[in-house]
């Protein structure tokens, strides 16, 4: 394979874009480290054990509701899923968090029904909402965790 000058130019040039991409990233994932070091101080291991009961059906809800409240992006949703793993909450439950975080929106549903209309926007909402619970229970069952 021959490396030509135009490939070099591309290749610095995509390494610099993507230094600027982690270095405006940095903020937001340091930010998210601070507020999940905050949570985790705040609120106790016992309170995990109470919302998520380990039940299949409860947690996949739970953490689908509690995950589409909580907006977010999937870069701050790994962190704060492996902080609610490492505090014991089921693997059911921080499945079905991640999904609806990332999918589901309520926070921005007053703006996207009001760009896209209000039926879709609903109907999308709903149908992430209930795919985030089957995302997470044919997840777990095939990795064999329940």
């Amino acid at each position: 394979m021959q490396v030509t000058g135009i490939n070099i130019i591309n290749m610095k040039e995509s390494m610099v874009r993507a230094g600027k991409s982690i270095w405006k990233s940095f903020p937001l994932i340091f930010g998210t480290i601070l507020l999940i070091s905050l949570i985790s101080v705040l609120i106790p291991r016992s309170f995990y054990m109470t919302v998520f009961s380990k039940n299949i059906f409860t947690d996949s809800i739970m953490g689908s509701l509690v995950g589409s409240v909580s907006a977010g992006n999937p870069i701050t949703s790994y962190i704060f899923g492996g902080e609610l793993f490492a505090q014991g909450v089921s693997l059911l439950a921080v499945t079905s968090f991640l999904v609806a975080w990332v999918t589901v929106g309520l926070i921005q549903l007053p703006a996207e029904s009001a760009i896209l209309g209000k039926r879709f926007a609903l109907l999308r909402n709903i149908t992430a909402f209930v795919l985030a619970i089957v995302a997470a229970i044919v997840t777990v069952l095939i990795l064999g965790e329940v």
